[in-house]
């Protein structure tokens, strides 16, 4: 980390840094990469001459992502004590309300819906257990509980083993399989060493370290961790909705850019899931750099923020910052 930035403002950074980067990668969602835009040209409203992916939503809108992780940063508030513990039901009935009403939305209306995450809430609906909601095929591994897990670790005061469970248990009502299970975990443990990093440590490698000693007790975690993230590798990345590739894709970003606003234009660059690949990686971003380090002119075009502030004052107050 180039310059100091204060734990407070690293919580704000992150919370932030997901929506913003999942606002600006919203007009390019689903589109190739050699459609993009070249990278100093990608911002909230793209250049006039580009087909824009959802042209009935305003520049500076959230998808689902910034909506689930709402959801999950007002479940862990209300629903939620101690620092730590995620009450699964209540989470599974704010999913249920955002995709159904429209919570935590902008314009009160769900868009960008994941196919797994609807099938999902289907389930729910017809009395599923919220523990055993999420599709669990191997087949079944998109990044819809990745985008939204970052509420976690900005709130969480338990140790790394209790962060952890939470990170997965929060994934089960729509992602089941071990893979999406691992990768929340991860990112989880790396958010929360970059909110306590000060001296440019590999937080990554931390995060993986601990994992794995965590990990000890569970023999099929690791082997998810060695034969599919693979952090024993260089971190590549080409922006898919798989899981596996958007927690590789944010790496690779953090490893190579060097300022919030090189992450997110950087994945968006790669295309196709540009929204969530922005979302994963903006949100550590928003942590390394600050909230300060997110350019303002996108935080006020970020459209939404009515909803956001009351949820960001709370996080600031009822969580002791260090």
């Amino acid at each position: 980390m180039s310059a100091y930035v204060c734990f407070e403002d690293r919580v704000r950074g992150g919370l932030y840094g997901l929506l913003v980067g999942d606002a600006l990668g919203v007009p390019y969602e689903s589109q190739p990469r050699d459609a993009m835009p070249p990278r100093e040209a990608i911002d909230m409203v793209p250049p006039p001459d580009f087909a824009r992916s959802h042209p009935d939503v305003l520049p500076g809108t959230w998808s689902d992502d910034g909506a689930q992780a709402l959801c999950l940063l007002s479940s862990l508030l209300d629903a939620s004590c101690d620092g730590q513990g995620v009450d699964v039901a209540d989470l599974a009935r704010r999913l249920r309300a955002w995709l159904r009403e429209g919570y935590h939305t902008v314009d009160g209306r769900a868009f960008g819906i994941g196919s797994q995450t609807s099938r999902a809430i289907r389930a729910l609906e017809a009395g599923v257990a919220p523990e055993k909601a999420g599709p669990a095929t191997e087949a079944e591994n998109g990044n819809g509980s990745l985008m939204r897990v970052l509420p976690l670790p900005l709130w969480h005061r338990g140790s790394d083993a209790e962060l952890v469970r939470d990170a997965m248990d929060q994934s089960r009502p729509t992602h089941g399989h071990a893979r999406s299970l691992v990768c929340c975990a991860v990112y989880c443990l790396w958010a929360r060493r970059e909110l306590e990093n000060d001296d440019d440590h590999d937080t990554f490698a931390d995060a993986v370290a601990t994992f794995r000693d965590i990990g000890k007790s569970e023999p099929s975690w690791l082997d998810v961790l060695d034969q599919h993230v693979r952090p024993h590798e260089a971190p590549t990345g080409t922006g898919t909705p798989y899981v596996v590739d958007t927690l590789r894709s944010a790496l690779m970003l953090l490893r190579t850019e060097t300022s919030y606003e090189g992450v997110v234009r950087g994945a968006i660059a790669l295309g196709r899931d540009t929204d969530t690949t922005a979302c994963v990686a903006g949100g550590i971003a928003g942590i390394r750099y600050g909230f300060d380090g997110i350019p303002a002119r996108w935080v006020e075009a970020l459209r939404g923020r009515e909803v956001v502030e009351p949820l960001a004052r709370r996080l600031r107050y009822e969580r002791p910052m260090p």
